[in-house]
């Protein structure tokens, strides 16, 4: 791989989150807290509608990085995230990032982040990636 810090990595665009997404995600997950499923819940906590698990939104950008980084090549070291936007079903989510350094040993620093439909980040991300050997 011969990318450099600065160079952008391409965008992965996914469809609007839905509401049985939503169902699915929690059983999987085991979040089955009621903002995520019951519509009157979430207005009562102030919301217009039921929101999207934030780790969905962290699993959207893990997925973006595993594009770009595949494990077969590379072993993911560090993970961070931090929620910064709620977000709604029909959201359509985007995953964008950008390399901030590489080391001489090949290991990679990289930004990424979730923006939705509007251009709000609704999650920001920073991961490091070090080769597997061959």
């Amino acid at each position: 791989m011969n990318r450099r810090a600065g160079d952008r990595l391409d965008p992965l665009v996914k469809p609007p989150i839905t509401r049985d997404q939503l169902i699915a995600y929690a059983h999987a997950s085991g979040d089955i807290n009621p903002i995520h499923l019951d519509e009157k819940f979430a207005r009562k906590a102030g919301f217009p509608s039921v929101i999207a698990h934030g780790m969905l939104s962290m699993a959207f950008i893990a997925d973006f990085l595993r594009h770009h980084f595949p494990d077969d090549s590379y072993r993911l070291e560090h993970l961070r995230a931090r929620f910064r936007k709620v977000t709604f079903p029909g959201d359509s989510l985007s995953c964008g990032g950008r390399i901030r350094a590489v080391n001489d040993d090949g290991t990679f620093f990289v930004e990424a982040a979730t923006t939705n439909q509007g251009g709000e980040i609704t999650t920001e991300a920073e991961a490091r990636f070090t080769p597997r050997s061959s």
